[in-house]
């Protein structure tokens, strides 16, 4: 393999990772730490996202991760309102 060759593949790897990093983060707009309760239990979840209602599920889906057993109560879990919600901006 050339040098040119080498360079010409590391720069596209480059490329590609940075490609990635930005196509990642740049649809976390929104940071929201959910608290759930089901069962007599609490638990607490951060998540980010596009929308504060994305971001939003997505901790509620990880705080009930815990709590719940199968998915029926998972279904349950996710269906309750959340006791607390706190959003900002990233």
């Amino acid at each position: 393999m050339t040098s040119r060759a080498r360079l010409a593949t590391a720069l596209a790897i480059v490329a590609f990772i940075a490609f990635l990093l930005y196509a990642t983060l740049e649809v976390q707009r929104v940071e929201c730490t959910v608290a759930v309760e089901f069962q007599g239990q609490r638990r607490s979840a951060t998540a980010s996202g596009g929308s504060e209602e994305s971001a939003t599920e997505q901790a509620q889906t990880a705080a009930c991760g815990p709590l719940v057993k199968g998915m029926d109560e998972s279904i349950a879990c996710g269906r309750r309102p959340p006791v607390a919600v706190r959003c900002r901006p990233v």
